[in-house]
């Protein structure tokens, strides 16, 4: 089964509150995003964590092991180098995709969409996950996300979904439980029969976060204090099972430390009320205990991922019977897999592209996740590269959504910094000289070339004027 060592209470490390977390007392771990971190040049404040002893989790964003291509070999390499560097004893990604190809190439959403919750993508996400965990050098636990839209068609239920990728592949599960909150507003699903449905005696750790309810949709923000109705449903998880970490999560507008501590504070509360007397605890003085149920999966530190006793799984009528444990995970069909490529390409195409929405999606939610990943875009951009707000002032916001709207984003945020610079310069913006001068000079030293001429002006002003639109 592996090391059953516990958690305990966590807390997402992020640079902004770097020396907040350090001073934290009880925390026993942290989780860090994987992609902003370089193996071999870890942040001072995380060597000084795990020389204390604190454990430090990796937590990818970017695998896409839901979409319909196969994860990427040197993200992978790249994911297990830096589980490796940190001495983790696991590693997380979600239950997503992120790219898709479509007619005018690949496309990035910037962030985590939901999988259809059908036999294909299953069939698809099964295999992608075994080959992730063969590349990795620790188990994996995938993560439940946060949803604005819901897919046509669906087949299966979350905790349906969740029971057979964790049947089939052996694969852990991070349960955000405000993500359940979310989809509750979102999409109508009871949590209750989600936790109800899926094996919660896989969980590897819990999710803990905040966000905030705009005209019917509740926005996952990971920017404000943790509400009740996601504490209640740590609640009813931890009812049913000890999670052997609990982790908060903040990604923005950091509150002060003590703010902090309070909310992990009201976590230790919650699990210590709800949590039936068990046998063992947490590390963390006055924490909830959250011993593993004799017989349950842990967070293992040596060989493949631990399979999870007494799931309970959708039954799906040509499924064949189930092996004693996770057996091998068949290829995908491709023809699976091309169903999956066509519905998510279809679809990313819509949010980011300004293609028709797909028929049967709810138009109003499509045009709402849309402008939300545009506004990420906005607020990406503008932190790695604050220039950028400085120089056009309070323009900057609406500018950027108006490009971000109908023009994808290509190989990441930095390069849509660039591309962003670049459109505006095309256009002869912004109006003012002395903005105009000093964005193409800093667009000339980031992309290493002449910034966009009068003939590149002339040239965009003139297929303008074709498509008959005023330039």
């Amino acid at each position: 089964m592996g090391d059953t060592r516990q958690l305990g209470m966590g807390i997402g490390w992020r640079p902004e509150i770097a020396d907040a977390v350090e001073g934290l007392p009880g925390v026993d771990w942290v989780e860090v995003v994987a992609e902003n971190l370089c193996a071999g040049h870890l942040p001072d404040s995380l060597l000084r964590l795990r020389e204390r002893g604190v454990t430090v989790v990796p937590h990818g964003v970017s695998l896409g092991l839901g979409g319909a291509d196969r994860p990427d070999a040197g993200r992978l390499a790249d994911l297990a180098a830096k589980a490796t560097a940190l001495g983790a004893p696991l590693v997380t990604e979600h239950i997503a995709f992120v790219r898709a190809a479509g007619p005018a190439g690949a496309l990035e959403a910037g962030h985590l969409l939901p999988v259809q919750r059908t036999w294909d993508a299953l069939e698809v996400l099964c295999e992608n996950v075994r080959i992730a965990q063969d590349a990795l050098p620790v188990p994996l636990a995938l993560e439940n996300i946060a949803a604005l839209i819901s897919w046509p068609g669906e087949e299966l239920t979350e905790g349906q979904f969740l029971a057979e990728l964790v049947e089939r592949t052996g694969v852990r599960l991070l349960i955000d439980v405000a993500n359940l909150h979310t989809n509750h507003v979102n999409r109508g699903e009871d949590p209750s029969k989600a936790l109800d449905e899926l094996p919660v005696e896989a969980i590897a750790y819990v999710h803990v976060a905040g966000g905030v309810e705009r005209d019917g949709v509740w926005h996952d923000t990971h920017a404000h204090p943790v509400p009740r109705p996601v504490l209640d449903i740590l609640a009813d998880l931890s009812s049913r099972v000890a999670p052997p970490g609990v982790l908060l999560e903040r990604d923005d507008d950091f509150p002060p430390a003590p703010a902090l501590a309070a909310e992990l504070t009201a976590i230790r509360d919650t699990l210590r009320r709800s949590a039936p007397v068990r046998l063992g605890s947490v590390r963390s003085a006055g924490a909830a205990p959250v011993a593993v149920p004799a017989g349950a999966a842990a967070p293992a530190t040596c060989g493949g991922p631990a399979g999870p006793a007494g799931a309970t799984t959708a039954v799906r009528a040509e499924a064949a019977p189930a092996a004693a444990g996770p057996g091998p995970v068949r290829a995908a069909d491709e023809e699976a897999r091309q169903r999956v490529w066509v519905a998510q390409a279809a679809l990313l195409s819509a949010l980011v592209a300004g293609a028709p929405v797909p028929e049967g999606f709810d138009r109003a939610r499509v045009r709402v996740q849309s402008r939300a990943l545009a506004a990420k875009r906005a607020g990406v951009v503008a932190r790695i590269a604050p220039e950028l707000p400085r120089i056009l002032g309070g323009g900057y916001r609406a500018a950027f959504l108006a490009y971000a709207m109908a023009r994808p984003m290509r190989d990441g945020y930095r390069r849509d910094a660039l591309d962003f610079a670049e459109h505006l310069l095309v256009a002869g913006e912004p109006a003012d000289p002395g903005a105009r001068r000093r964005l193409a000079r800093w667009w000339e030293e980031r992309a290493g070339e002449r910034p966009p001429g009068p003939v590149a002006r002339l040239l965009h002003a003139v297929r303008t004027a074709l498509r008959g639109v005023k330039p």
